[in-house]
């Protein structure tokens, strides 16, 4: 829970990649995910995608289609797929957005619409990944996720969106910072946690710079990942399963 017993929720998780469909349709096998909504608002970022709904949150797969896009960047520096941004569902969006302004984090995108508020923060400020400060109205509701889920609820496949790890250099200060920003308490310090409405952030040490970044996706399912492993490589990240459905 946020400051004040506002909701912070873990709604989506972002991956990107330099060719869509193969790691769109490895993920969807992989999590026995129903048709993605296609959403053509992400060509104003030179990007094509795919949004998969899982319960009430979503993961997202991004790729580049023009040249000199932030997301090439990202997999130039990176060498290849991985985690790209974590949005987060706020019902105190005022706030957390005075608290980013008042840390001096950079907003490089915003937008407001009658059902849904998203705030895209520098991750040059934020480190680990490009964080989204989103609100849904009526809370729940996603316009991010489609038709079906513009200013109603909808329903994804069985599962959740559970949690998602960061790699970086300094895991608590990072963690620190992502706090304040959210309005929540760290856990933890060899292996800091942010405790959030039905979810967890965590931070780790990355190996090397070029490590750094959304390393896991721990998602809950009704079933096995393939080969009954508890977790795969896929698009550059874990994707770990955190526990029945």
């Amino acid at each position: 829970m946020g400051a004040g017993g506002s909701r912070v929720k873990l709604r989506q998780a972002v991956l990107v990649a330099a060719e869509l469909e193969p790691v769109a349709s490895a993920l969807r096998a992989a999590l026995d995910l129903d048709e993605p909504f296609r959403d053509p608002g992400v060509g104003e970022f030179g990007l094509a995608n795919v949004v998969f709904a899982l319960g009430d949150c979503f993961v997202e797969v991004v790729s580049p289609i023009q040249p000199d896009t932030a997301a090439g960047r990202y997999l130039a520096r990176h060498g290849g797929d991985g985690g790209y941004m974590v949005i987060f569902d706020l019902e105190d969006l005022e706030g957390v957005r005075e608290r980013a302004l008042g840390l001096g984090v950079r907003v490089v995108w915003q937008i407001d619409l009658p059902d849904i508020s998203g705030t895209h923060l520098h991750p040059a400020d934020m480190l680990g990944a490009i964080v989204s400060l989103d609100r849904s109205e009526p809370y729940g509701t996603w316009r991010w996720g489609g038709p079906r889920w513009t200013g109603r609820i909808g329903a994804g496949a069985p599962g959740r969106l559970a949690g998602v790890t960061l790699a970086v250099s300094d895991p608590a200060a990072v963690a620190a910072r992502w706090g304040e920003v959210l309005g929540l308490g760290v856990s933890g310090e060899d292996r800091p946690v942010l405790r959030l409405d039905g979810g967890e952030v965590h931070f780790e040490t990355a190996a090397s710079e070029s490590a750094e970044g959304l390393v896991e996706i721990a998602v809950e399912l009704p079933h096995e990942l393939p080969g009954g492993r508890e977790a795969i490589e896929l698009g550059g990240v874990r994707v770990r399963r955190a526990g029945p459905g």
